[in-house]
């Protein structure tokens, strides 16, 4: 199980060197909840990633509201890591709180902006923008 995203950034902030970042980043993407076989489909396969990406967003009823649950894979190890990240930081969150969150100041604040490709970086963007654009058509049911 992934952990908190607080924990997350506590933990790179103590690891200086970028292949130790790396490595981390690795190891949160296997931690990654499993995708089932018919998830690897075109419908949730996100474009503008260099990588194959596929994410299931869902929102739950948790009381009274509706919450994210999201999943994700790769075929790249680094790009699972990123897809962790992502689940870390919106996991829990009502479809308002996921179009209010930064995610991609979150990655310049962990310094992945500037040590990232320009095309794992696009993908990131790819993968947010599908997240928020799955909340925005989770209020407007």
């Amino acid at each position: 199980m992934l952990p908190p995203i607080d924990e997350i950034v506590a933990n790179f902030e103590l690891i200086d060197d970028w292949e130790e970042r790396y490595r981390y980043l690795i190891e949160l993407g296997r931690q990654n909840e499993k995708l089932p076989e018919e998830a690897y489909s075109d419908t949730n396969k996100v474009q503008g990633c260099a990588s194959q990406v596929w994410l299931v967003t869902d929102f739950e009823p948790q009381g009274d509201r509706p919450v994210l649950h999201l999943k994700g894979d790769s075929d790249a190890h680094i790009v699972r890591g990123l897809i962790a990240l992502i689940t870390a930081l919106y996991r829990g969150k009502t479809p308002p709180e996921v179009l209010s969150t930064d995610a991609m100041g979150l990655f310049k604040e962990l310094g992945l902006s500037e040590h990232l490709t320009p095309q794992r970086s696009n993908g990131v963007r790819s993968m947010v923008e599908r997240v928020r654009h799955d909340a925005q058509a989770a209020m407007a049911v």
